[in-house]
């Protein structure tokens, strides 16, 4: 009898986690919003196997939380719910990584991550998500409206370089409370 040929492995499923923005007061999503989720649902149609959708974003201002707007955004475009891991009670992008980063890891989750979310968010997003020990990567953002002021676009920018260093740091001490 012929020993039956050993198969590699099935590839593990990546996680794309994508980071909330506004919702409007009408319960609709903001364009930020909107185009965070089309942007990751691109790019998790060129993945195999199907990729595992994370919106992440809790209660904001208005409406519902942003995790399940996003998710019924995801449902919209063709994504099955199975496919679709809300996290809805992150509420800034520090508490959503660190609420990721268990999910992942109750799930047992061991595929690569990818971060979606505007240009200017993703390198605070995947930095944080490395500092949380997941090998993550950005998606392609989506592009920015041509439309809109210059002034509202830098201001997002700016905000960020204060806040990257920050949130690596509240994310380096939290990783050692948990250790220690």
């Amino acid at each position: 009898m012929i020993p039956p040929v050993p198969q590699p492995p099935a590839a593990e499923a990546a996680a794309i986690l994508i980071f909330g923005a506004a919702v409007r007061p009408d319960g609709r999503p903001s364009g930020a919003l909107r185009r965070r989720v089309e942007a990751a649902a691109a790019f998790g149609e060129t993945l195999h196997p199907p990729p595992l959708y994370v919106p992440t974003g809790g209660q904001g201002r208005y409406g519902p939380p942003e995790a399940r707007v996003m998710a019924d955004l995801l449902r919209a475009h063709g994504v099955p719910p199975a496919r679709i891991a809300e996290e809805p009670t992150g509420t800034d992008t520090l508490s959503s990584v660190l609420a990721c980063e268990r999910l992942l890891r109750a799930r047992g989750h061991a595929g690569p991550v990818f971060a979606a979310t505007s240009a200017y968010h993703l390198p605070r997003c995947v930095l944080l998500l490395r500092l949380a020990g997941l090998p993550a990567r950005a998606v392609p953002p989506p592009p920015v409206p041509a439309a809109g002021a210059w002034h509202r676009r830098w201001y997002w920018r700016l905000r960020e370089v204060p806040a990257i260093p920050w949130d690596a740091a509240l994310m380096v001490l939290a990783r050692w409370r948990r250790r220690g």
